[in-house]
């Protein structure tokens, strides 16, 4: 008897997380759509099928699930992952700065579970898991923009979840600390920086920098995505990595006057 093989997209497959989670469900047995904005200047994955999708974009999302369900005939988990970084005080970032967050990390997730959705409830089965954050749970100095879409992930997610579990379908959340990617690095800078805010966004940027280098290995994250794709029974959150763990339990239990002094310390900032 042939076995038919489960179907994930992992969009920002290219690198970091995305990378890891891609070559993670091959290992578990998966057939796997990588997307990247960029194809042509990817690294072939062994078991990894690439798809050029821009997440913004409601004509590249369509075509791109067209030509899944057309290739393998199914899909049956979707990785949000494709997200972007948006660093400076909110008052230096311009509108459209955080128009583009929003775009790329909260109207992405869902134009791609819009359109997974009719596939998935026409089967009566499917998980769509989305990459939130630790800062989705907490707040962000100086990533104030990127903490917001962040937390509207968490909202939607949460809510979507209870909409879709009748017709078989699960919306997971899988929530990473610092990472160790490319995320400071390839985090859009503010567009009308301005002198008052310059010092301590300096130290923030320190302190981000820091909690990349020094954050976990992509792979772990990986592993709790494949947990929220394999398990029999899944949670609705996922923390990856002791960090967020640790941070989840705290923002939960301590009281919030102690918490709010320790976000002030933890970023190095006076009062």
């Amino acid at each position: 008897m042939t076995t038919v093989r489960q179907v994930a997209i992992v969009t920002g497959a290219s690198s970091g997380i995305g990378k890891a989670t891609a070559l993670s469900l091959v290992e578990a047995g998966f057939d796997v759509v990588g997307t990247s904005r960029d194809t042509s200047r990817i690294t072939p994955l062994d078991g990894v099928t690439f798809l050029d999708l821009d997440v913004a974009s409601d004509e590249s999302v369509t075509n791109v699930v067209q030509q899944v369900v057309d290739r393998f005939g199914r899909i049956d988990v979707l990785v949000n992952n494709a997200g972007i970084g948006l660093t400076g005080a909110a008052e230096e970032n311009s509108l459209a700065q955080a128009q583009v967050v929003f775009d790329i990390n909260v109207f992405g997730v869902m134009r791609m579970a819009k359109e997974v959705l009719p596939h998935m409830r026409a089967r009566g089965d499917g998980r769509i898991i989305n990459l939130s954050s630790i800062y989705g749970l907490i707040p962000a100095p100086y990533l104030a923009a990127y903490a917001a879409s962040k937390h509207a992930v968490e909202g939607y997610s949460e809510s979507l979840d209870h909409e879709v579990r009748e017709h078989g379908v699960r919306v997971l959340l899988v929530e990473p600390g610092g990472t160790n990617t490319g995320f400071e690095a390839n985090s859009t800078r503010p567009d009308t920086p301005i002198q008052a805010y310059e010092k301590q966004r300096r130290i923030a940027d320190k302190v981000i920098a820091t909690a990349v280098r020094d954050g976990d290995a992509p792979a772990t994250v990986a592993r709790a995505i494949v947990a929220a794709a394999t398990d029999p029974k899944p949670k609705l959150r996922y923390t990856a990595g002791p960090m967020a763990g640790r941070i989840s339990t705290l923002r939960r239990i301590v009281p919030s006057k102690v918490f709010y002094n320790q976000i002030r310390k933890y970023n190095r900032m006076a009062g």
